[in-house]
């Protein structure tokens, strides 16, 4: 995966992680998701798995 494609995957598994966060904690609702303590642990992990991905693409390699 090039840098640009790495940062841009990243940003949005952060983004998904963290939806996925606030339905199983309840906060969003409207979705079958909402409210399952499941999806309140998959979103933080998912989440994290992103913010490494996007700073490994960020990062500048010589």
């Amino acid at each position: 995966m090039t840098h640009p494609v790495r940062v841009i995957v990243g940003v949005l598994l952060v983004l998904v992680g963290a939806l996925w966060t606030l339905q199983g904690l309840g906060y969003v609702g409207g979705s079958v998701m909402s409210g399952v303590t499941l999806w309140a642990v998959i979103g933080p992990i998912v989440a994290v798995a992103g913010l490494g991905l996007a700073l490994s693409g960020a990062r500048r390699r010589p």
